[in-house]
C-alpha cells in the first residue's frame, strides 16, 4: 500500500468514525464535501436530491460561497450529466465538459464559476437511486480516476446513509409528539368523561337504593339489576381514573404499616362466594405467624389482589384452582396469584398490563370487563416502588406476581445514637 493509499484510508475512516457520533447533518455532510475535494484534488464539489414532484434533482449541499447562488436551482434530468448519472444510476465522468451535451451549462452562469471537468456518482438507497454526488475541476487539469470514483462512491454511500439516518430520526420525533399528542387527547377524554359521568351514576345508585326499600318483593329482581350495573359501571370509571391519575402524576398514596397477609385474608374471603358458585378451590399460602407488615397504601395494594383473583376466576374454568400465596424474598413482600385457567398466549404476554389490552377480540370474547383490572394493578404497584409482571402457557394457567420493596432495620446495640454528646 502506497504513502497516497494510506491517506486516503485514514481520511475515509475519520469520515466513517465521524459518522457515529454525528450531531448535525449539515456539518457532517459539508465534512464529506470537503473530504471529497481534498482526497480526489478537486475545486468544489456538490449533494444533490431528487424532487419527486418536480421531477428534477435541486442542490442539497454545496460549499457554502455557491450556496446563495444556486440554492434555488433545478437541474432536468434529461439536460444535464447529473440527471444522466441518475437515470443510468453509474458514475460518470466528463474530461472536457465543452466537449458533452450533457453538461448543463445554466448553474456555471449562475455561480459564477466555470466547470471544466466532473466526477459523478449516484446517492443510492436499497437500488433506488435518490440523488448525485459530484466534484468538479481535477487539479492540474487531470483526469479523474478510478481510484477518484471508488473514494466518491464510497463518501456518497456515507452521505447516503447519514441522509437516512437524520430522515429517520426525523420520523421518529414527529411520531413521537403525535403519539404525546394523542396521549394527551386520550387522557384528557378519560379524565372529563369519567368526572362528567361520577354525578349521574352517584344520582342512579343513591335513589335506586333508595327505591329498592319502598318498592314490593315482585320488583326487588329489577332494582336489585339497576344497582349491580350501576355499581359495575362505577367500578370501571373508577379504574380509569386510577390509571390516569397515576400517568398524570394526580395519584397519591396514604402510607401507614399494613399487614399483607390480613389483605390477602380479607380479599379471598370476599372471592370466596364466587369461587364456591363456580366450584373452583380458592386458597391461601402463607408461612405461619407471618404478617408481612409494609409501609404501604393498604387499600390500593386490596385492589390490585382484587383485580389479580377477579382475572383468575374470569380466566378459569369451573372445577379448577387458584391459590394466593405470600411471602418474603430478600427485601422485597412477594404476593402471586396462580389459576389453572386457560393460560395466556406468549404474543400477549408483553402487553396484558397495557390500558385497555384484552386478550380477546371484541368479535371472539366470551368474558367481560374493560381491560383495565391489570393495568390499574400495574400502576398501583408502581406507585409503590414495586414491580408486577406474569407467567404463562396457553392451557397451561398463569402465575402473577408482584413485590412491594421493605427493609427490616435491624437495631445494633454498639452503634452510637445519633447526636449523642
Amino acid at each position: 500500500m502506497t504513502m497516497d493509499q494510506t491517506k486516503i484510508l485514514t481520511r475515509l475512516m475519520e469520515v466513517v468514525r465521524n459518522l457515529s457520533t454525528m450531531i448535525d447533518i449539515e456539518t457532517y455532510l459539508q465534512s464529506i464535501l470537503s473530504a471529497a475535494t481534498e482526497l480526489t484534488d478537486s475545486e468544489t464539489a456538490s449533494l444533490m436530491e431528487y424532487d419527486e414532484g418536480s421531477q428534477e434533482l435541486h442542490f442539497k449541499y454545496v460549499p457554502w460561497f455557491h450556496r446563495e447562488a444556486i440554492s434555488a436551482a433545478k437541474i432536468p434530468l434529461n439536460a444535464s450529466a447529473a440527471g444522466w448519472i441518475f437515470l443510468h444510476v453509474k458514475p460518470l465522468v466528463i474530461d472536457d465538459v465543452k466537449n458533452d451535451p450533457r453538461h448543463y451549462g445554466k448553474i456555471d452562469d449562475l455561480a459564477s464559476f466555470t466547470t471544466r471537468s466532473l466526477l459523478g456518482v449516484p446517492l443510492v438507497l436499497h437500488g433506488r437511486p435518490m440523488g448525485v454526488f459530484e466534484i468538479f475541476n481535477k487539479a492540474g487539469g487531470a483526469t479523474y480516476t478510478e481510484e477518484d470514483i471508488f473514494i466518491l462512491e464510497t463518501l456518497a454511500s456515507l452521505a447516503m446513509t447519514a441522509l437516512q439516518n437524520d430522515a429517520l430520526e426525523v420520523a421518529a420525533q414527529s411520531f413521537k409528539n403525535e403519539a404525546r399528542e394523542l396521549d394527551h387527547q386520550k387522557n384528557e377524554f378519560i379524565a372529563i368523561t369519567s368526572h362528567e359521568l361520577r354525578t349521574p351514576l352517584g344520582l342512579i345508585l343513591g335513589h335506586s337504593t333508595f327505591l329498592r326499600e319502598l318498592v314490593g318483593d315482585q320488583y326487588h329482581e329489577q332494582v336489585d339489576a339497576i344497582i349491580r350495573n350501576a355499581t359495575r359501571l362505577k367500578e370501571i370509571i373508577e379504574s380509569l381514573s386510577s390509571v390516569d391519575n397515576y400517568q398524570t402524576g394526580g395519584a397519591s398514596l396514604r402510607s401507614r404499616k399494613v399487614s399483607v397477609t390480613r389483605i390477602i385474608e380479607d380479599v379471598s374471603a370476599s372471592f370466596r362466594d364466587i369461587s364456591l358458585q363456580k366450584e373452583i378451590a380458592l386458597s391461601i399460602q402463607i408461612e405461619k405467624n407471618q404478617d408481612l407488615l409494609v409501609d404501604a397504601d393498604g387499600s390500593k395494594i386490596a385492589i390490585v389482589l382484587s383485580n389479580l383473583v377477579k382475572n383468575a376466576l374470569a380466566f378459569t374454568n369451573n372445577g379448577g384452582r387458584i391459590t394466593i400465596r405470600g411471602g418474603i424474598d430478600t427485601d422485597f413482600i412477594k404476593v402471586s396469584v396462580e389459576d389453572s385457567g386457560v393460560g395466556i398466549p406468549s404474543k400477549d404476554i408483553a402487553l396484558i398490563f397495557d390500558r385497555f389490552y384484552q386478550v380477546e377480540s371484541h368479535l371472539t370474547r366470551r368474558h367481560g370487563g374493560m381491560g383495565l383490572g391489570l393495568a390499574v394493578a400495574k400502576s398501583m404497584i408502581e406507585m409503590h416502588g414495586g414491580r408486577i409482571w406474569a407467567e404463562s402457557a396457553e392451557g397451561m394457567g398463569s402465575i402473577f406476581t408482584f413485590l412491594l420493596p421493605f427493609k427490616e432495620q435491624t437495631a445494633d446495640p454498639n452503634a452510637t445514637p445519633p447526636f449523642s454528646e
